[in-house]
């Protein structure tokens, strides 16, 4: 019986498959695509030969990790994946977006797109992401419409996950002003999450782009939802958080912006409202600058990169690699 390897015709369709059986985030699949690329990944995972460079025993496990995962009908659902029309884009693609090379090991395998995929291909100082709470406030969610209004009147791209509370007020702001929207999300794009937001996340596939680096069908997971902020980090100049509790996962986007050397922007709240806590200690602790209208966030995307901070923000208690630890290496 013909291996993956041989089956797949190319790096986008081995791109492809590794999407299908290696979760978002994967260091060891990181490590070793970025180093061997797509169709010897592949090899290395039916084979038994060793990986320069990392410990046996953790791509023994690895290995288990992903042949657990390789169906019989695995190359059927990679030609009904590819039937049903949505985008793909790899490293080698003009559209693929600069940023994501930054994330090094944790750089998606391939993007699959709904949508103006030429939206990816702008500067980085052109998108701005906006996340935040979804239990928000009537104020968190007027500002953040306001906010997406007119960044979009400045020709910037509004980067957000479709959720409920401020990412979805960042959406529909920019459609007010009739812009460009991108919905990062933590499903295959042919799923709509959450399901009471169908209607605008299908609004964002046809005019504006849906992105996500899980492939079509998968669902939303806990460590899906963490490993797609650090798309929503790369994928912009600026992260803007208007209302957030101190354990939001938008505080987890915020830690890997700083990682990434992003800009961060925050809005002030109410010290009395619990959604305002994350932002206003960001600013208390000067690890975002004061949010109170586009032209900050303008200002934040247009400055000299090498000035924003890079520090890591310690009083969010959470690591970076969302409970993964780096793929041991040899000696």
């Amino acid at each position: 019986m013909a291996t993956l390897a041989e089956q797949v015709q190319g790096e986008r369709m081995a791109r492809i498959v590794l999407s299908m059986i290696a979760e978002p985030n994967d260091l060891t699949t990181g490590y070793i695509l970025g180093r061997h690329g797509g169709v010897a990944t592949l090899n290395l995972v039916e084979s038994d030969h060793d990986v320069t460079g990392l410990v046996r025993a953790d791509v023994l496990l690895w290995r288990e990790r992903l042949r657990a995962r390789i169906a019989p009908d695995l190359m059927e659902r990679v030609a009904e994946a590819e039937q049903h029309g949505f985008g793909t884009l790899i490293p080698a693609d003009r559209e693929w977006p600069a940023g994501l090379d930054e994330l090094g090991d944790r750089a998606p395998y391939v993007l699959w797109t709904q949508g103006a995929s030429s939206f990816l291909a702008t500067e980085l100082s052109d998108r701005v992401t906006i996340t935040g709470a979804r239990a928000s406030t009537r104020y968190g969610e007027q500002i953040t419409s306001d906010l997406a209004m007119c960044l979009a009147d400045e020709e910037r791209v509004v980067i957000a996950g479709g959720a409920f509370g401020i990412e979805g007020a960042a959406h529909r702001g920019v459609f007010t002003a009739a812009g460009q929207t991108i919905a990062v999300l933590a499903t295959g794009v042919d799923r709509r999450y959450p399901a009471a937001h169908s209607e605008l996340l299908d609004r964002i596939g046809d005019s504006g782009l849906l992105v996500s680096d899980l492939p079509t069908g998968a669902m939303p997971t806990k460590d899906r939802f963490q490993a797609r902020n650090r798309l929503m980090a790369a994928l912009s100049g600026a992260v803007v958080i208007p209302e957030a509790g101190p354990r939001s996962g938008s505080m987890r986007t915020v830690h890997n912006a700083h990682s990434l050397g992003r800009r961060v922007g925050a809005v002030p709240g109410p010290v009395t409202s619990v959604v305002s806590t994350g932002p206003n200690e960001l600013i208390k602790q000067g690890l975002a600058a004061v949010v109170t209208q586009a032209s900050d966030v303008i200002a934040l995307l247009d400055a000299d990169a090498s000035e924003g901070p890079s520090v890591t923000p310690s009083w969010f208690g959470i690591g970076l690699e969302a409970g993964r630890e780096s793929p041991g290496r040899s000696l």
